[in-house]
């Protein structure tokens, strides 16, 4: 194996205009929980917030989650339309934190174990037969490579229910499948594996993205095996399990149908980096 580079967001200095768009018809709904905002663990220059629901503009509670994630919730949707513009300028260059202890050893054993939609305890044996001598950033590199080279990303070509086990059968995917399979056969291996929902300038097509995020070398890096973007310009949005705990919609009553979307993320300042796959790569 090549030794691999570690490579830090902060490394470059490298700033991004990043936001979406989006409108859902509503019959009913009580609740709306929506998860678009930037992460807390960027820094944050400029951001706009606007929600409409009911013909009428509404303000979200902020709910703070796990790993610096931001939630908006909309309490009394109602009938009509749910509409949501969002903005920010972003500073990708925050020196990457300290790890918290405490926080880590949590992560530890909740990250390894299976999940919705990363099935690592079906995964187990198959996973132990792909990569038997593997270990740590080694196993990182090997289990991205295979993925990239197992699947084929087709937009489209999986449902909202599929997870790890089904897109391996399938052998295509989104975004989310594919940190879905990274996830589970880390974790079927050991090492402490989440997913994590970004904003990825240069990303085609452009859309909100889904990456997985590996425990290696005493910190988390993220791993790409789409590689349809280059990891060192993403902005995290949130972190989880899966793509349980990071859908950027969720909804409580009544029934949402979707009308349109729109997702920009675009360098402001310095030049997109070239994407180097056998880099280890760290974002706040």
């Amino acid at each position: 194996m090549t030794d691999l580079a570690i490579v830090d967001a902060a490394a470059t200095p490298l700033q991004a205009r990043v936001g979406t768009k989006f409108a859902y018809s509503t019959t009913g709904v009580r609740e709306a929980l929506l998860s678009f905002a930037v992460s807390n663990a960027h820094d944050i220059l400029e951001e706009e917030i606007l929600i409409h629901a009911g013909g009428r503009e509404v303000q979200a509670r902020e709910l703070a989650g796990n790993h610096g994630t931001r939630l908006h919730l909309v309490e009394g949707v109602g009938d009509g339309w749910l509409e949501v513009t969002y903005s920010a300028l972003v500073d990708i260059t925050r020196p990457t934190g300290d790890q918290v202890g405490r926080e880590i050893d949590f992560d530890r054993w909740v990250f390894t174990r299976p999940s919705r939609y990363a099935e690592s305890d079906r995964l187990a044996p198959m996973a132990a037969r792909l990569f038997p001598t593997q270990t740590g950033v080694e196993r990182v590199e090997a289990v991205g490579e295979w993925v990239n080279t197992h699947m084929a990303y087709i937009s489209g070509s999986s449902r909202g229910t599929d997870g790890a086990v089904d897109s391996i059968l399938q052998a295509s995917g989104v975004c989310r499948d594919f940190a879905h399979v990274v996830v589970a056969l880390l974790r079927a291996l050991g090492t402490p594996a989440r997913l994590v929902s970004v904003y990825a300038p240069g990303l085609q097509p452009m859309d909100f993205h889904a990456v997985a995020e590996a425990w290696v070398d005493d910190a988390w890096h993220i791993v790409d095996a789409t590689r349809l973007a280059p990891r060192e310009s993403m902005i995290r949005i949130a972190t989880g399990r899966d793509a349980a705990d990071t859908a950027f919609l969720t909804t409580r009553g009544g029934r949402m149908t979707f009308n349109r979307q729109v997702v920009t993320a675009t360098l402001t300042e310095g030049t997109l980096p070239q994407e180097d796959p056998s880099a280890l790569v760290r974002l706040p």
